[in-house]
């Protein structure tokens, strides 16, 4: 069964891959600016839930494919995180973030395009964060990573050395959750290890 990766995430198709899967990518293009003051989990979902129908509109989407479309925030004291606009906008939530605690909310929605029925759910991690020096946050800005992930962090590439500790899935933060979207499948009547491409013979 094809799965399409509704996104442009780099980490998210990397994750996918690593478990097995090879999905087709399509990026949605969605304005993720037009939703606001919405619950970070709820913000999460519901982009994820318009990435997903922006892809299952065209009409290269396969018809028996599984189209997920996922949307991460980070939610410091209740507000929901997304990409800083800025390297100064990075800076700033990175003191804020340091020594702290905050959850990674991510959105996750998958289309059956054979049946039409759709699974969604947000799934929830705890980041703790290191408490970083000035000249710490100064030069991960600097790198650029912080300004093309949500929470301006990674925890798989120069950001890891600056979570100290999660509590949940681990995929989770780095974009998608697998055991959530096995879940998913599962509801939409499938099995997780249908999507596992196909091993070429040696």
């Amino acid at each position: 069964m094809l799965l399409v990766l509704a996104s442009a995430s780099p980490a998210r198709l990397a994750t996918l891959r690593g478990a097995g899967i090879e999905p087709t990518v399509i990026v949605s293009g969605v304005d993720e600016s037009q939703l606001d003051d919405l619950p970070p989990a709820e913000l999460a979902l519901q982009l994820a839930e318009l990435k997903c129908a922006a892809v299952v509109g065209r009409d290269d989407v396969p018809p028996d494919a599984l189209v997920l479309g996922c949307d991460s925030v980070l939610e410091l004291e209740g507000e929901a995180l997304g990409k800083p606009d800025s390297p100064a906008m990075a800076v700033e939530r990175w003191r804020a973030m340091r020594g702290r605690s905050g959850v990674l909310q991510t959105g996750h929605c998958l289309h059956d395009m054979r049946s039409g029925r759709v699974a969604a759910a947000t799934a929830s991690t705890i980041v703790h964060f290191a408490d970083l020096s000035d000249a710490e946050i100064a030069a991960y800005v600097a790198t650029g990573e912080p300004l093309n992930v949500a929470g301006a962090f990674t925890v798989d590439g120069l950001g890891g050395a600056f979570v100290t500790s999660i509590e949940g899935d681990h995929h989770n933060v780095v974009g998608v959750s697998l055991p959530l979207v096995r879940d998913l499948v599962a509801e939409l009547g499938h099995e997780w290890t249908e999507l596992w491409t196909p091993l070429s013979p040696s």
